[in-house]
C-alpha cells in the first residue's frame, strides 16, 4: 500500500467534503445555503464549518441582512489546493492496474 498517499483526514469526513466540494463551484455560500445542501443539523455543520477554518480551508464572515444575523463560508486557496489534492490522491486509488 505504500504506493498510496495518505487522504486528507479532514477532507474524508462527508459533511467537510460536501461543504468544501460545494464552495469550489459557488466560491461563497451562506450557512443556511450549505445546511440545505448538506441535509446536515445546524449544530453538527458549525462544528465541521469551524474545523474547516480552523485548517484555513475556509474562511467564515458574520454579518447582519435585514437584522438577521447572516453567516457566510468562503473557500481560500489552501482549501482548494487541499481538494484539488484530495481528488488527485483519491484518485490514485481507482486508478490502479489489477
Amino acid at each position: 500500500m505504500s504506493d498510496f498517499k495518505d487522504l486528507d483526514p479532514l477532507l474524508h469526513s462527508q459533511l467537510r467534503l460536501a461543504v468544501i466540494s460545494l464552495l469550489v463551484s459557488v466560491k461563497e455560500a451562506e450557512f443556511t445555503f450549505l445546511k440545505e445542501k448538506t441535509n446536515a443539523t445546524a449544530g453538527n455543520l458549525s462544528v465541521q464549518i469551524q474545523k474547516l477554518k480552523d485548517a484555513n480551508y475556509i474562511e467564515i464572515t458574520k454579518q447582519f441582512k435585514d437584522n438577521y444575523p447572516q453567516t457566510m463560508c468562503k473557500i481560500t486557496k489552501t482549501g482548494i489546493e487541499a481538494f484539488e489534492a484530495y481528488v488527485r490522491d483519491l484518485r490514485q486509488y481507482l486508478d490502479v492496474k489489477k
